[in-house]
């Protein structure tokens, strides 16, 4: 390990309120879950010394997954592991069960939490573009108070979100889909597993007869953050699906998408993948 320990101070509230209490001062200091993103930069080095909030201690963010009306609650210290083997979750969300394995190895899956992949911020998330394609709130709380906010429009920019410094994720919200829906998740990356994706497609769809009821398309590692692809949603919604229709979407997607560049792939490639996936999601689609 490359870090001074020492310059790292680490705070253990028992209660939510006194963690809020924490998190008001300025500067607050940076939450810690299950610290698979900060432990990662810790060794490399790369980390800051400062301040950190360990959440471990907190019952109150422990709670067990629940169904509540028409949606299923994740709290915040809700892992991978726990949604892949949970039954409701298995029943009603099975999409969040496919991306959970695709984070990392088991010791991952066991420690990571679902918040921590919202909150992290990473184009790259596995299990953000499912959650976003179910159509999840995220409940976030602070000493003064409580708000939800769509996941579709927490992100603002690269590692940018709209939660304060001050605020916690305390739960998140899930919609329950509809009966008749037809799911698409498929990463692509340079091995089939544990590897970084280099572009990602996570989808819902819901068709009464041909015509499209609703439609999610979720892409990751392609823009900046995880995007929803409104435009291209919007050209398909309360259409039947044919090949007439597949071409068109399509070429509103390429113009919609604006790829990025980095080291594990060029914006041509991901363009190029994205339209692929998208198609094969439609074609899978109209096939039903």
């Amino acid at each position: 390990m490359r870090t001074y320990l020492p310059e790292f101070d680490v705070v253990s509230p028992r209660t939510l309120d006194e963690a809020l209490r924490v998190l008001s001062q300025n500067p607050p200091p940076t939450p810690l879950a299950g610290g698979t993103d900060l432990m990662v930069l810790m060794n490399a080095g790369q980390l800051k010394p400062g301040a950190y909030l360990n959440l471990h201690s907190i019952s109150d963010l422990h709670r067990p997954i629940e169904e509540a009306g028409k949606e299923i609650v994740f709290s915040a210290l809700t892992t991978y592991s726990e949604a892949r083997r949970h039954p409701l979750v298995r029943r009603c969300l099975p999409m969040l069960g496919i991306a959970a394995r695709e984070i990392g190895a088991l010791q991952i899956q066991s420690r990571g939490t679902w918040a921590g992949n919202i909150v992290n911020a990473s184009p790259a998330a596995d299990g953000v573009p499912a959650l976003m394609a179910y159509d999840t709130r995220v409940e976030l709380a602070s000493h003064s108070g409580t708000r939800t906010v769509n996941l579709c429009d927490f992100y603002l920019g690269y590692k940018k979100t709209v939660r304060r410094p001050d605020e916690l994720i305390t739960a998140i919200r899930i919609s329950i889909p509809a009966d008749r829906r037809i799911e698409y998740y498929r990463k692509v990356g340079t091995r089939k597993f544990q590897a970084i994706s280099k572009v990602l497609l996570a989808g819902v769809i819901v068709l009464e007869g041909r015509r499209v009821e609703k439609i999610r398309l979720v892409f990751a590692s392609v823009m900046p953050f995880t995007y929803r692809a409104r435009q291209t949603e919007s050209i398909l919604q309360g259409r039947d699906i044919d090949s007439g229709l597949i071409a068109e979407a399509l070429d509103v997607l390429k113009q919609e998408l604006n790829p990025i560049d980095d080291i594990r792939s060029t914006a041509r490639y991901r363009l190029g993948v994205a339209a692929r996936l998208f198609e094969e999601f439609l074609q899978k689609a109209r096939m039903k």
